[in-house]
């Protein structure tokens, strides 16, 4: 089970931390991603994160502005966001797949959290 948390209403140029914890039976390894939707289009990928850390993908759009993490231990994984923009606005989701490496598509993951809402002012 996966819980997103950490949106919210935030001015342009501002940040915000999203966590996303894992619970329950979690199949190691996993690698984790990050999707965000906004109001009336589709959901599109934000990055990915494999299962050591050591690899990260992000999409275009918020290359230099959004950093993912994880910790193992605590089961946990975070997406930092920086210099906001309007456009952010979305839901965001994390979802896990098995396996060691990164995936990019939404059907590269099995498992999926309920999204927490981010909305920038501008």
């Amino acid at each position: 089970q996966l819980q997103a948390s950490g949106g919210g209403l935030v001015q342009a140029g501002g940040s915000l931390k999203l966590s996303c914890a894992a619970s329950g039976r979690t199949f190691r390894p996993y690698y984790m991603g990050w999707f965000r939707q906004a109001p009336g289009k589709e959901r599109e990928f934000v990055g990915s994160i494999s299962w050591s850390g050591d690899t990260t993908i992000y999409a275009d759009s918020v290359k230099g502005r959004f950093t993912i993490s994880r910790d193992n231990a605590k089961n946990m994984g975070y997406l930092q966001i920086n210099s906001l923009e309007p456009e952010d606005t979305a839901v965001y989701f994390c979802a896990t797949g098995s396996g060691t490496r990164v995936g990019r598509f939404s059907r590269d993951y099995r498992n999926w959290g309920q999204g927490t809402l981010v909305t920038v002012s501008s």
